[in-house]
C-alpha cells in the first residue's frame, strides 16, 4: 500500500525542517512527499534543495486570502498514494511516528488516524489530546474521536473520497469540518497518543491571531453543522461562554464584579498556563462574535 505525506505552505521558511525531518522516512514506510506551495515562487530554494519532493505550484484564485483547504484538495488529487498522511510546516516528527500513525490503517483495523502534537515552546496547545499526560492522571486516553486537525493525521484514499474531501468555503477549520464528515459517515478517527510530531506555534501575537481566526472557524462550523449545536455545552462550552462573557461587559458599568467571572476559568486552568488560556478564550470568543457579525450584516444587506 503506498503512502504519500503531504504538506502545504504559504511562506514559511520552516518548511525546510519538516522536509529535513522526513528523510530517513522515505526508505520505510513512506513513498513520497507532495508539497503544495503557494508562496508565488519565495520558497523555491528550499525546493531546489530538496529535489527528491514532488512539488507543485499554487496560485490562488483573485482575491482569494487563506487558501487551506484548496490546497489541500490539489494535495491529495497530486498525490499517488492509497494512504494520505497530512502535517504541517515547521513540525518535527519525533521517532516511529509514522509507522505508529499507520499501523491501525495499514493493517486494515482502521480508516483514518489522528496522533498527538507537541511544542517546541511553551503553548497552550502543547499536547492536545495528551495522552501521556492523561495516563500519569490516571485517566485511560481515548480510542476514538469525533474530531481531529490535519497537523497529524492519516486515512485512506477512499475516506477522503467518500466525504468529498475538504469544504473550500472555509478558510480556517476546514479540517475540523472534514473530520465531523468522516464521522458522520460512520469512519472512525483512531488516536494514537504515541505518535507525535513537535511544532513551533509562534509567539504570543501569532498565537492570538490563531485564536481569533479559530474562533470565527468555530462559529462557521456550527453554522453548517446545527445539529452539534445541542450538544455544544458539553461538547464545546468555550464556543457560548465567552462571547456571553464579552457580550455581558457593560454590565461591569453596574456590576463591578462582573469581570471576576473570569477567576473559574482561571482556577480551572491552574496546572496549564491559566492567563494565557483565558486571554486566548477571550480572542477566541472576539472571533465567535465577529463571525457571528458578519453574518448578521450580510443578512441584513
Amino acid at each position: 500500500m503506498k503512502v504519500s505525506i503531504v504538506v502545504i505552505s504559504k511562506d514559511e521558511p520552516a518548511l525546510a525542517d519538516t522536509l529535513d525531518s522526513l528523510v530517513p522516512l522515505l526508505d520505510e514506510a513512506l513513498d513520497e512527499v507532495v508539497v503544495v506551495d503557494a508562496s508565488g515562487g519565495q520558497l523555491d530554494f528550499i525546493r531546489d534543495q530538496h529535489e527528491w519532493v514532488a512539488w507543485v505550484p499554487f496560485t490562488p484564485r483573485p482575491g482569494a486570502g487563506v487558501t487551506i483547504p484548496e490546497q489541500r484538495n490539489l494535495g491529495v488529487a497530486e498525490a499517488s498514494g492509497d494512504v494520505i498522511v497530512f502535517t504541517d510546516c515547521g513540525c518535527v516528527p519525533e521517532p516511529d511516528w509514522l509507522p505508529r500513525l499507520l499501523a491501525p490503517i495499514l493493517d486494515g483495523r482502521e480508516s483514518v488516524t489522528c496522533g498527538r502534537t507537541g511544542s517546541l515552546g511553551r503553548s497552550i496547545y502543547d499536547g492536545a489530546l495528551d495522552g501521556a499526560a492523561m495516563i500519569e492522571q490516571g485517566i485511560a486516553p481515548p480510542d476514538h474521536v469525533e474530531e481531529c486537525p490535519t497537523i497529524n493525521m492519516a486515512f485512506r484514499r477512499e475516506a477522503f473520497d467518500q466525504v468529498g474531501g475538504f469544504d473550500e468555503s472555509f478558510q480556517y477549520g476546514s479540517d475540523i469540518d472534514f473530520s465531523w464528515r468522516l464521522t458522520r459517515a460512520g469512519l472512525r478517527i483512531r488516536y494514537l497518543p504515541d505518535a507525535v510530531v513537535v511544532h513551533d506555534w509562534g509567539d504570543r501575537r501569532r498565537q492570538t491571531r490563531r485564536a481569533l481566526a479559530y474562533g470565527k472557524a468555530r462559529a462557521h462550523l456550527y453554522r453548517k453543522h446545527p445539529d452539534r449545536l445541542m450538544g455544544m455545552l458539553r461538547d464545546d462550552p468555550i464556543v457560548a461562554a465567552y462571547p456571553l462573557f464579552l457580550l455581558g461587559l457593560p454590565l461591569s458599568l453596574k456590576w463591578r464584579a462582573y469581570p471576576l467571572l473570569l477567576a473559574i476559568p482561571l482556577w480551572r486552568n491552574r496546572g496549564s498556563q491559566p492567563v494565557r488560556v483565558v486571554v486566548d478564550h477571550l480572542w477566541f470568543g472576539v472571533g465567535v462574535l465577529s463571525e457571528l457579525g458578519t453574518v448578521a450584516r450580510r443578512a441584513v444587506a
